[in-house]
């Protein structure tokens, strides 16, 4: 393989799964990658245009990354990032959704950064973007809401999760709140939330976003845990709480299965 003179490595943004809503500079970076870092999160339609015609085809690494799933340790991903960039391959890490939301792509650029290799960042569609426009609304609304929070449920190892009476009083305010990787704690985080919002508040589950595997729950805040359950709903999932789903022409209180 052609190896480049100075040390670099892309962090790519994949998007939610359609490959249509790849960019097109995530996918001319994308190409130029002699070696490939691969999340689990990213389609297989997606990594397929990303090597159609390569000749010759990168050397294709899958490190996958999935949230209450056994995953590669983020060390070892970032040695091998590392060792292969200053081995003077062009390593492209493709990431599901958008490298600098919940990606990581802060810790990686860092640690490639203080090894000497240059970084350029891709972004791509997050599927927190991807869930709210499955289920037809917008992240805010002049009439519903006035800003949007995007957070994690997934607290890192060791250190203490948000406080959910917290962000449900400012979510109260007019603003939607977003979350990510918080299916496994589903329960604890809606019971938070009902110390400061109220019950019928409307809430809403995405599974697999922007996908064809992609399923709704429709719901309200008193019954996210038990309707999402009911559903069988899990991960990789997005939950949406706030006003701006009464934008929704369809909202109903039931759970909604897309096929």
């Amino acid at each position: 393989m052609k190896r480049t003179a100075r040390p670099w490595c892309a962090l790519v943004g994949a998007g939610p799964g359609d490959p249509e809503l790849l960019t097109l500079k995530a996918l001319r970076v994308a190409r130029r990658a002699t070696v490939l870092l691969v999340d689990d999160l990213v389609s297989d339609a997606v990594l397929s245009l990303v090597l159609r015609g390569r000749r010759p085809a990168p050397r294709v690494v899958h490190v996958g990354k999935r949230g209450g799933c056994n995953s590669t340790p983020q060390a070892f991903i970032e040695r091998l990032m590392v060792a292969e960039a200053l081995a003077g391959q062009r390593v492209v890490r493709l990431k599901g959704g958008d490298p600098f939301t919940f990606g990581r792509g802060g810790e990686e650029a860092a640690t490639l950064r203080a090894h000497g290799v240059e970084v350029e960042v891709v972004n791509g569609i997050t599927s927190g973007l991807a869930a709210a426009t499955a289920l037809g609304v917008p992240w805010t609304h002049r009439e519903h809401a006035h800003g949007v929070m995007l957070v994690t449920g997934h607290a890192r190892d060791g250190a203490a999760g948000l406080h959910w009476p917290t962000l449900g009083a400012a979510a109260a305010q007019g603003l939607t709140l977003v979350i990510y990787m918080g299916m496994s704690h589903l329960p604890e985080l809606q019971a938070g939330l009902l110390a400061t919002m109220a019950g019928s508040t409307p809430a809403a589950v995405v599974q697999s976003a922007g996908t064809p595997d992609e399923r709704l729950c429709v719901t309200t805040l008193a019954g996210l845990a038990a309707d999402a359950r009911s559903a069988g709903l899990g991960s990789p999932a997005i939950v949406i709480v706030g006003d701006v789903l009464r934008a929704r022409a369809a909202l109903r209180s039931d759970v909604r299965q897309a096929a």
